[in-house]
Parts: structure tokens; C-alpha cells; sequence
């Protein structure tokens, strides 16, 4: 599945709401609180804090992709193609600029 497809995918649910996206204030509310929840998860997994029994269980892998919703929420209602724009990114940054920033295998 293509970052498009999954814009597609989020605006199809999205449709069926009035209004079809949050404001952007409310997006970015969101997100904080999504990535609390990883940070949360992260803790959890990897840090000294660990989960309470009472504690509902919660998987990584689904916070991760609550973020991920709400940045495709964000993207679509401001008109922004993630497809293209993850392409220029990854070429102008990642494998231009940065190419050789980090210690390579």
C-alpha cells in the first residue's frame, strides 16, 4: 500500500463526517496526544516505568499508527500528496544532503 492509497483509505472514512477533517488546531492536539502514547508505550517496553496490572494493553505497533492517521488527517485536509512529497524529501535530503552524514554499515 502506497502513501496515496492510504491518504485515499483515511479520506473514504473521513467523508462520512461533518466536517470531514478536525481544524488544524484540533489535528495537532491529536497528534501530541497520539505520540504521548507511544512515548508511553516506549517506557513501557523499554524504560523503567513499566504498565500497572490495571492498565489496558496496548500494542507499539497500533500508537504508531494512530500517529500515522492523524498525520494523513493533517496532509489531506491541507492538500498536501504525502507520495510526493516523501519522494522529494527522501531524494533531496536523505540520499542527497545527508547521504553521507551518518557511519554506513
Amino acid at each position: 500500500m502506497s502513501l496515496k492509497d492510504i491518504q485515499d483509505d483515511v479520506d473514504k472514512w473521513a467523508s462520512q463526517f461533518t466536517p470531514k477533517y478536525w481544524s488544524p488546531h484540533e489535528i495537532v492536539a491529536r497528534l501530541a496526544e497520539e505520540t504521548g502514547e507511544v512515548a508511553r508505550e516506549i517506557n513501557h517496553l523499554f524504560g523503567t516505568k513499566k504498565k500497572k496490572d490495571s492498565e489496558a494493553k496496548k500494542e507499539l505497533q497500533d500508537e504508531l499508527i494512530d500517529v500515522l492517521f492523524t498525520v494523513v488527517c493533517m496532509a489531506n485536509s491541507q492538500g498536501i500528496d504525502l507520495q510526493e512529497t516523501w519522494e522529494k524529501v527522501m531524494k533531496e535530503k536523505h540520499y542527497g544532503r545527508d547521504a553521507n552524514r551518518f557511519k554506513k554499515n
